[in-house]
Order: C-alpha cells, then structure tokens, then sequence
C-alpha cells in the first residue's frame, strides 16, 4: 500500500503529465516547429515555464522525480517523446540533460546534489559530453585542486549548455566524471564537420585546456560513468526521442497524401497501415525498456538486454517508416528543406549510435539461456 506522500506524488505526476499533453497540444497547433539549423530556443524558454527541468528533480529537490519513481519514467517518457516530435535535436539536449541528473542523482554526494538542483532552477541546460576529441580530456592535481588539458568532440548544445559532464582520464588511466561550467565563448570549436541532419542541435567541440577546478567537481568515483546497468540503460530515453520523430514523419506523410488527394489510394492506405504499425511496435518497445529501466526486481543483465533490444528495435522501425514514406511520398520526399524531409535526415543521424552489431549480439547472449522478463516488469 502507498504513504499518502506516495499518493500524493501521483496525483502531481498525472497532474504535470497532462499539463504536458496540454503544452505541447498548443505548440503543435501553433505550426511553431523550428527549421533547420535554428535550435529551437524559445521552446526551451517555454519548456522551462512550464516546469518541465525541475520537475526531473527528486521530490527532496522540489521536482517530480521523473529520474527516479517507475511512474515519473513513464511521464519522462511522454515529455521526450514529444520533444522528439518538435524537434529532435532539442530532443537530443533534452535527453542529455536528463542524463545528467540522473548521474548526479546516483553518484552526486548530498551537497552535489543540492548545488546541482539550485543551478538547474536557475535555468541552465546540462549536456555530457563524454567523447574525446584530439587530444582527449586529461586532469592532473595541481596545488589543492585539478588542471584539465583536452578536448570534448561531438559537443551537442556547444552554445546552449552552461554546465556539462565530461569525463576525464587520470595520470593512473582512470576514467572520472566531471561537472565543469562551459560558458567560455572563445573555448568552443568547430564540431566534426557539417553533419547530414542534426544540425540545429549545434555540434561543436569544446577545449578544456588549463581549466582548473576544484574536488567538489569530482562526481563519483572512477569507473562509475561505464558502470552498468546505467550506462547501456539510459538509452531507453534517447529510443523515447526518437519514437517522436516517428510520430511526426507519419503525421506528415498522411498530411501529404491527403493535400494530393492520394490517401484513399490503395497501396497508399498500405502504406500508412504498415507505418502505424511500426509506430506503435515502436512505442510498445519504448515503454518496455522504460519499466525495465527503472525496474527494482530485475538483474543488471536483464536491464541491459532489456533496453539494447529495445534500442534496435525502435531503429529498424524507424528505418522502415523512412524507406515507407519516401515510396509513398516519392521525389516529393527528397525535396532538400520541405519538413519531411528535414525529420528524415535529422532522424536517420540521430538514429546512428555506437556499436548496433554488439548490442544485438550481447543482448541475444542474454535471452538464449533466459525467458522475457514479464514477471519482473
């Protein structure tokens, strides 16, 4: 049975859930999506109105524990999936934003934590940035506290994010988690190049060379940020964006058909009947890893396997929904800034992470010799 706080943190939960149905409802409505290149900062502003950052905090820290209670997840669910459908490289900030507390969550001490929270009620946007650049990021101890030397590549958010984690390895090839302010203009650099798609969400890299800092950046202790289940887990939420931009490709594949008077066409009707299912075994798959990610019953392997089957679920049926709506759609969907085809190409760059071919096969390890989960979730 739950305490009356328990209850009374779901009725705030079910509360802001539909506070955000009702927010984004009024965004869409308003044709108020961003275009390419833009990062879309006035619906951050609005996001922030609205509560949506601090309600990532725990209950302690005055938000709605989205990054911690089994139903805050799924409400974390719902805010990601709909960022992902306004835009999904704000969708790629947001998540890493949330990564964010979630680490600090875990791993911060209590003072960690609380400094964390007031920032964060201050506005700012988090991002983790973890891959090195050229040289990569190093830190040395130096006269009561560290001096970092390198850099951070694929730097998502470079003039948005105020606050990052970063990891850093020690002169004994340890691997430790950082919390260092990045609002040093002349640091930023160019990112890797002109990306495909993504390209509002700002990719840059930034230099932390002769940046000193003090052990209270220190988050954790070495190893924790490969620590499982977390690390492989977290990518449920990235799989929740992406799930977004389904919705919107499919939104604007039916609209399309529609204008052209070609959705009662047969092979069209075809096709938006395979989408929606695609759609849906996608969202199925999200909310799958979701539970399981904030699971309390299941083995870290379990976890894992969980979500890495879900993560390549949710890519294969967004790949298909591409090729879909580009048959539907035909050269129309290849016409360079008309929006489906800018959700296209944003899509299929989001949809590009590390190591599919592992994922699959350590995930597979997993359930040769176990049964589905179920029970657990």
């Amino acid at each position: 049975m739950r305490t009356s706080d328990e209850k009374t943190s779901l009725k705030d939960l079910s509360r802001f859930r539909a506070d955000i149905k009702t927010f984004f409802d009024k965004w869409k409505a308003a044709s108020c999506i961003p275009g390419e290149n833009v990062f879309p900062i006035e619906f951050l502003k609005a996001l922030r109105e609205v509560g949506a950052l601090e309600a990532l905090l725990s209950q302690d820290e005055g938000g709605l524990d989205l990054c911690r209670l089994p139903e805050g997840g799924l409400v974390l669910l719902t805010l990601l999936r709909r960022t992902g459908y306004v835009s999904l490289s704000l969708g790629r900030c947001l998540e890493g934003h949330v990564n964010v507390v979630r680490l600090v969550e875990l791993y911060g001490t209590a003072e960690q934590r609380c400094a964390f929270a007031l920032r964060l009620r201050g506005g700012i946007l988090a991002g983790i940035w973890v891959t090195d650049g050229v040289p990569p990021v190093t830190i040395r101890q130096e006269n009561g506290g560290y001096r970092l030397a390198g850099s951070k590549g694929f730097a998502s958010g470079i003039r948005q994010v105020s606050l990052a984690l970063i990891t850093a390895t020690t002169s004994q090839g340890h691997s430790i988690m950082l919390l260092v302010p990045t609002t040093e203009a002349d640091r930023r650099r160019p990112g890797p190049g002109a990306l495909m798609g993504m390209q509002a969400s700002g990719t840059g890299a930034y230099d932390f060379t002769d940046v000193m800092i003090s052990p209270d950046h220190i988050l954790g202790s070495s190893g924790d940020y490969l620590r499982q289940p977390e690390f492989s887990a977290g990518a449920w939420r990235g799989s929740a964006v992406a799930l977004g931009g389904m919705d919107r490709l499919i939104d604007l594949f039916r609209q399309e058909l529609v204008e052209r008077g070609r959705a009662e066409n047969l092979h069209q009707l075809c096709r938006i009947g395979e989408a929606l299912i695609l759609q849906k075994t996608a969202a199925m798959w999200v909310e799958q890893a979701a539970k399981a990610a904030y699971s309390t019953r299941m083995s870290s392997e379990e976890v894992v396997a969980t979500v890495n089957l879900a993560r390549l679920a949710v890519e294969r049926a967004a790949l298909e929904l591409i090729t879909l709506v580009q048959r539907g759609l035909g050269l129309s969907a290849f016409v360079k800034g008309k929006a489906v085809e800018l959700v296209m190409r944003d899509l299929m760059t989001y949809l590009r992470q590390p190591a599919p071919d592992e994922t699959l096969t350590d995930a597979a390890r997993w359930f040769v010799n176990h049964d589905w989960p179920e029970e657990s979730l």
